[in-house]
């Protein structure tokens, strides 16, 4: 592939920020606009709450006892926004609205959007980036997308 198709769906994202952009342009010079833009208040763990850590017995006859680690709630809540976004990526490709799609994310949210979109949206996918562009501008996106498919397509 060597551009980003007309009409397609770019998916930037990370665990806390999501822009969903729609390619105005050709696959030859892209104009990617914003269509949605998500944003999540996420704070560190610590400032969540937390609690001690969970303990339960190991053995009955020995009576030792094993500790369970603490929930990390901004990773879970980082887990749950993505789960967000990926559906509402799913209801714009099964509108209609878009028939491929890009998604431009840091490696494990990448994996996560992955194991999160129905099959019938993952088959929509033209390339996936592992980088992650949330804090670049628009036309800044659009060039490292631009190069990584140009690198791919060698």
């Amino acid at each position: 592939m060597t551009g980003i198709p007309k009409n397609a769906l770019v998916l930037v994202g990370d665990g806390r920020k999501a822009l969903m952009l729609r390619n105005e342009g050709d696959d030859r010079i892209p104009a990617l606009k914003a269509e949605v833009v998500f944003e999540d208040q996420n704070p560190a763990t610590h400032l969540q709450g937390t609690g001690r850590a969970g303990h339960f017995v190991k053995g009955i006859v020995s009576g030792q006892r094993g500790e369970v680690e603490p929930t990390d709630w901004h990773e879970l809540e980082e887990y749950r926004f993505t789960r967000r976004v990926a559906r509402a990526a799913e209801t714009m490709v099964r509108s209609g609205r878009a028939t491929v799609l890009v998604i431009v994310a840091p490696p494990r949210t990448l994996a996560q959007l992955r194991a999160t979109l129905a099959p019938d949206v993952r088959r929509c996918i033209i390339a996936e980036i592992p980088k992650d562009l949330t804090k670049h501008a628009v036309r800044e996106i659009e060039e490292h997308i631009v190069e990584a498919l140009a690198s791919s397509a060698r």
